[in-house]
């Protein structure tokens, strides 16, 4: 059975992570990614959080599943020369540089339009055109200056960053999808072009609800926020703790154990139409007639009040306890899962979102698979590549070049020492 992007060749000059994730998952579709690597070095993430001394860390293997890597020092006349050989035979450059970087390389998008008009050139930058257009952004940059800083957290603390990487991983998705994009726009024009995604556009689009609000805020106080019915709100969307962003009042109640684990605890939505099943489960069977509780717009400013007591009932059992009898009667909830819990979970396997899987150096380790299912492409996760692993391969099969000219190549130094697997 093919691949979705069989065919699709990706020039893939990313580092870190919202490229590599970005050019990952083309991979797994079935693009060929070539991804270039200084040589000696490679990306900066190979050794960055290293777990075990001599092998490449989980952060870098993580990222970079399903791609064949060649060193390459494009300052080198002979380095640069392959660039050029690599631009005319692939279909798209994915890059996360700082910007000017390509340009001050040589390639400018003139210069690969004269290469390969067909290029298709996507680019990762941490603003859009404007007055920060070149300031350096890494994640949590781009959680701030998107939206996301300021809304996260409690009304009475500092702003807050998430977990999840919505700057570097979401500004990856977000140019995939503009990449997929601009190759079916392709097929039709025969013409290449600038693909790019910024991480605060990125993070603002994943915070548009948040947006919603402030334009809500000039016409009242919004009910479902915890602030309600204090009023305290001023002429900017506040931190909302852990109501719902979409209007459905929800929190996070405690769990039985949660005075020694940290992840005792369930999400919980107080959800209209299934009130009356809420009240029965916890045993306040009288708030299903009370004028005071019986309507949403009753409950609204005693929300909190309503959470305290559903948590009365919730700390008498585990999350799992909690997720069985809620479910029985489709009232939405969900467990707090800690990353040991989400790992030990077998469920996940058998789907393909986390996948177990073995490397050279450093073993068997695991890793998230293709979040994205598609039921004629199939994903299989292979191992990230050593650095230049797959030189040779690439200036030979892809490139054409004969084994005189790939000698050639390495005397001049122009791709450095190629590690080679243990078993060669």
């Amino acid at each position: 059975m093919g691949k979705a992007l069989q065919g699709v060749r990706i020039l893939d000059f990313t580092h870190v992570q919202s490229g590599p994730t970005c050019t990952q998952l083309l991979a797994w579709f079935g693009a060929d990614v070539i991804k270039v690597e200084r040589p000696g070095e490679g990306d900066i993430t190979r050794s960055q959080l290293r777990d075990l001394p001599d092998a490449d860390s989980l952060y870098f293997t993580m990222l970079n599943h399903n791609k064949r890597s060649i060193t390459l020092d494009t300052k080198t006349p002979k380095g640069k020369e392959v660039l050029e050989a690599l631009i005319k035979t692939c279909d798209v450059m994915v890059e996360n540089f700082a910007p000017g970087v390509l340009d001050r390389m040589g390639f400018t998008w003139e210069r690969i339009q004269e290469l390969n008009p067909a290029m298709i050139v996507a680019s990762v930058k941490g603003f859009g055109p404007g007055p920060f257009e070149n300031c350096k952004v890494y994640e949590n940059v781009a959680q701030c200056a998107g939206g996301a800083a300021s809304t996260t957290g409690f009304d009475d603390g500092p702003p807050m960053v998430t977990g999840a990487q919505i700057g570097d991983s979401g500004t990856g998705l977000h140019l995939a999808l503009g990449i997929v994009t601009a190759l079916y726009q392709r097929r039709e024009t025969g013409r290449g072009q600038k693909v790019l995604a910024a991480m605060q556009d990125a993070v603002l689009n994943l915070c548009r609800v948040k947006l919603r609000d402030q334009q809500r805020l000039a016409h009242g106080p919004m009910k479902e926020y915890p602030q309600y019915p204090n009023g305290e709100f001023g002429d900017t969307v506040p931190r909302a703790g852990n109501a719902s962003g979409g209007g459905q009042p929800g929190w996070i109640l405690k769990c039985k154990g949660w005075e020694t684990d940290p992840n005792a605890y369930i999400y919980f939505i107080a959800q209209a139409p299934v009130w009356k099943s809420i009240c029965k489960v916890i045993g306040k069977e009288e708030w299903i007639t009370d004028p005071d509780y019986a309507t949403p717009v009753a409950r609204l400013p005693r929300l909190m009040e309503i959470f305290g007591t559903v948590e009365e009932w919730t700390k008498t059992l585990t999350k799992f306890e909690v997720m069985d009898i809620l479910n029985k009667y489709d009232i939405p909830c969900g467990p707090i899962l800690s990353m040991k819990e989400i790992a030990e979970d077998k469920s996940l396997y058998e789907t393909g979102t986390l996948v177990e899987v073995e490397h050279p150096t450093r073993g068997s380790y695991l890793t998230v698979g293709n979040p994205i299912k598609l039921s004629d492409s199939p994903t299989e996760v292979t191992r990230s590549p050593l650095l230049g692993e797959h030189t040779d391969e690439i200036l030979r099969d892809v490139l054409g070049f004969s084994e005189r000219e790939i000698m050639d190549i390495r005397d001049s130094g122009a791709i450095g020492v190629v590690e080679r697997l243990a078993a060669e």
